[in-house]
């Protein structure tokens, strides 16, 4: 029997209760495909903190390393807000990130026909929306050196420098184009080139990798329009490339069109065997315990880890063909209840789409 080792890092809030309904959907997943998943957890985020004095300890990060694949529940509590920048728990994301070399994000953001209604924009333009951002994950302003705040003419001065090497680029331009090829064969790269010499050099090098995907129509589009479009015509697009920085921003816009952040997966991928999967949404403090959290986001992220770490493309099939008829059949967390729907705690969703994979 094949067997993969999954890092499982619930991390705060409601992090264990989400990832403990991805947890009994891999079950499932294993008992109808005769696949064996070993589950190791560990601490990471403000319980890692607690426990090491350190977010990231390196006894997760070798757990991590070692692993087939990681599962992330999310980090982060108020309760840490007064520590330090570098022990924050947010910062063993970036840390985990770097560590495993996880310079790919891959973002879907897709607008189910049951839940149109609850989209902030009207349905005749968000009905049928299925985007994937790709995110450049490891460079950008937020890595880029030197940085700080010092005392310049006598007054604070602050400064980030947003870099990329041109291997950087390329790596993430042909995860984008291959992404783009197993879709609609559209990509749009999103930069800010009439500005920055940096996003010059993105779109330069992007062109020059597209000559091997004759294939795929490429556009070009500067990040400010890309915010504006995303809102007036999100159908336009089919998979965006961009970098650090953008990626974060426009991500996040276009996870709103859905109407839940609870809705949404992430997969963060390396060029090797390393990946993480996780919801894109927080930690939810204020929620942890109540059993109301929306499980669908890390349902899906399990999902996508069956597809791209584990390329079992059925079983990816069949978690989200769950999900789709646990929606279409009523059922709703409370971020997504609707009048006459049925509304169900994060057990009960778990369990329901876990029934739909072993009926199917």
């Amino acid at each position: 029997m094949t067997s993969y080792n999954i890092a499982l890092l619930a991390g705060d809030g409601t992090g264990k209760e989400v990832t403990d309904e991805a947890v009994k959907v891999l079950k499932a997943i294993s008992k109808k495909y005769s696949i064996n998943f070993e589950f190791e957890p560990s601490l990471i985020g403000g319980c890692a903190y607690d426990a090491y004095k350190t977010p990231l300890p390196d006894v997760t990060l070798d757990i991590a390393k070692k692993s087939d694949a990681v599962l992330l529940g999310a980090v982060g509590d108020w309760k840490y807000d007064s520590l330090p920048p570098d022990v924050r728990p947010e910062r063993a994301l970036l840390g985990i990130r770097k560590e495993l070399n996880l310079f790919a994000n891959l973002r879907p953001a897709i607008v189910y026909p049951e839940l149109t209604q609850l989209s902030p924009l009207k349905e005749e333009f968000v009905s049928g929306t299925d985007i994937m951002i790709v995110r450049e994950l490891t460079g950008d302003v937020y890595f880029g050196t030197p940085k700080g705040i010092e005392i310049r003419n006598g007054e604070k001065f602050g400064f980030n420098n947003m870099c990329y090497y041109e291997s950087e680029i390329r790596r993430i331009a042909h995860c984008a184009f291959k992404v783009a090829s197993q879709r609609n064969k559209k990509l749009c790269s999103v930069d800010k080139a009439n500005v920055l010499d940096v996003s010059r050099l993105f779109r330069e090098i992007v062109q020059d990798v597209a000559k091997e995907y004759k294939n795929i129509e490429l556009s070009f589009m500067y990040v400010d329009n890309a915010a504006m479009q995303l809102i007036r015509n999100p159908k336009q697009f089919d998979v965006i490339l961009t970098g650090n920085i953008f990626g974060d921003i426009l991500s996040d816009e276009a996870s709103m069109l859905s109407g839940s952040l609870g809705l949404l997966p992430s997969a963060s991928l390396s060029d090797s065997k390393n990946a993480m999967y996780e919801p894109i949404h927080g930690s939810a403090p204020d929620l942890k315990g109540l059993n109301i959290v929306n499980p669908i986001a890390t349902i899906l992220s399990a999902a996508m880890m069956l597809k791209y770490s584990f390329h079992m493309d059925s079983a990816y099939d069949d978690i989200v063909n769950a999900v789709r008829k646990a929606l279409k059949d009523g059922y709703r967390t409370k971020d997504i209840q609707q009048t006459g729907m049925v509304t169900v705690g994060t057990d009960k969703m778990g369990n329901v789409i876990v029934d739909n994979i072993l009926r199917q």
